[in-house]
């Protein structure tokens, strides 16, 4: 989100008086900036790619692998979460995208002209997390759609593939859609409490990839405790079709997921409307 904005350019002029603006036209506005920036589309289309061409890459990698393979190694391949193995690569490229569209504007000064069209502000966040979540999770089903069936007609070439119809698969693949969609929206929220670009990818890193590794190092005891309810694995749960025993119940982990989300954004909320612009 680094491409400098006019107040112009994001509201027309005829209406940067107003003290008023009907939502629908702020997300229509905030529609036009997200597209409007190339960082959208690199970014949007690396997390398609990532989740379409590394699900596709490891079920070729194993099915290359099967002549070489013991029984109890073919039995424990799991088509549906191979196929959807891009996931840990695609949120890198959706969380970083969304604390740009929020933290962005903060870097260009394109927020003053924003906060002076919509003075209530909140709306902007509400705008923003609905137009990014729409296009997260339209694109990352979609992307989940084609990488389950070009791994399947992989698996299929020894009698491994599975269709939707398997117990979880539509579980699995909605619930990554729903995982990188919420994932989007914290760190939008992200993106609006440290209004720093640099500062809130280093957040969204830290949360998401760091600690788990860190939480690894623990005495086992302590790492079985709070491991299932950091977020990356309590939201990755859903995306699961063989749950780990480790891990939270899909649908339970997907809310300790969504109450990060709710926190994270409420933070931001209130800080917005108390803060200086």
């Amino acid at each position: 989100m680094s491409t400098p904005m006019t107040a112009d350019a994001t509201f027309p002029a005829r209406r940067t008086h107003t003290t008023r603006l009907s939502f629908p036209n702020v997300v229509r506005s905030e529609w036009e900036k997200l597209w409007s920036l190339r960082s959208t589309r690199w970014s949007v289309l690396a997390a398609v790619v990532s989740m379409i061409g590394l699900g596709i890459i490891i079920a070729a990698v194993q099915m290359g692998r099967w002549p070489h393979m013991s029984l109890a190694e073919r039995h424990d391949i799991k088509p549906i979460d191979m196929a959807l193995g891009g996931v840990n690569l695609a949120q890198l490229a959706i969380g970083v995208l969304g604390v740009l569209v929020m933290s962005g504007e903060y870097t260009t000064g394109m927020v003053r002209s924003t906060m002076m069209a919509v003075p209530r502000r909140l709306p902007v966040l509400w705008a923003k997390i609905a137009v990014f979540g729409a296009v997260t999770f339209t694109l990352m089903l979609l992307a989940s759609l084609v990488a389950f069936f070009g791994s399947e007609a992989i698996f299929d070439s020894h009698n491994v593939g599975v269709g939707l119809g398997a117990p979880h698969a539509l579980r699995a693949l909605v619930g990554n859609a729903l995982f990188l969609t919420v994932l989007g929206a914290i760190c939008v929220g992200i993106g609006g409490l440290t209004r720093s670009s640099a500062g809130g990818i280093s957040v969204f890193v830290g949360v998401m990839f760091v600690i788990p590794g860190i939480s690894e190092l623990l005495p086992e005891s302590i790492g079985n405790a709070i491991h299932p309810y950091l977020p990356s694995n309590a939201g990755q749960a859903v995306g699961q079709a063989v749950p780990d025993a480790h891990m939270l119940a899909p649908w339970v982990g997907f809310g300790v997921f969504v109450a990060y989300a709710v926190a994270i954004i409420g933070v931001t909320a209130y800080l917005l409307r108390r803060r200086d612009v």
